[in-house]
């Protein structure tokens, strides 16, 4: 995919759509005494989130493990769909996008490994964190230069603002 075709791609994304294991966390799994599973998420990356919802782009979450910890950063972050425990992530994305009344190819996905492949192969605009398997990054129209977890998502949200025209004034906005 050519640059300006990836813009182009990226500049009519209506429904962005985020894995979490690898790409909004590092990867990291903890397990408390009692079995409770920890994430570690960026607080750079939860604004770029918010920044991306607010310029009328819809953040979802699709994840295939099913966490609290997620749920409640969802909240937190004003995502109200969190599809988690999903193992069909490609026909989770398509449902969204068809009850919203998006074409696939105004949605977007950022995943990492090769289990997001259908999904990311299905939306017009695909992303990946640095630290992503090799063969996702090769499938993927865009590559971050943070790893997942440690800014990624920030990027790919920062971009996607960039293509729309829209991240010059909300930067500038932060000046007044």
């Amino acid at each position: 995919m050519s640059e300006t075709s990836v813009l182009d791609a990226a500049r009519n994304v209506r429904l962005m759509g985020f894995d979490v294991d690898g790409v909004m966390t590092d990867g990291t799994i903890w397990f408390g005494p009692d079995g409770d599973s920890l994430k570690g998420f960026n607080t750079l990356d939860g604004h770029g989130l918010k920044m991306l919802a607010g310029a009328s782009v819809e953040v979802v979450i699709i994840s295939g493990r099913s966490s609290p910890a997620v749920r409640h950063r969802a909240a937190n972050l004003g995502i109200t769909t969190a599809l988690l425990g999903v193992e069909n992530k490609r026909e989770a994305m398509r449902e969204l996008a068809a009850e919203r009344g998006i074409a696939m190819e105004h949605c977007g996905y950022m995943g990492d490994d090769i289990v997001d492949l259908p999904v990311l192969r299905a939306c017009g605009f695909s992303a990946a964190p640095a630290n992503a398997h090799f063969f996702v990054r090769q499938h993927v129209a865009w590559v971050a230069e943070a790893d997942g977890g440690r800014g990624a998502v920030r990027e790919v949200c920062e971009y996607l603002l960039d293509a729309r025209g829209a991240l010059d004034a909300l930067l500038q906005d932060c000046l007044r």
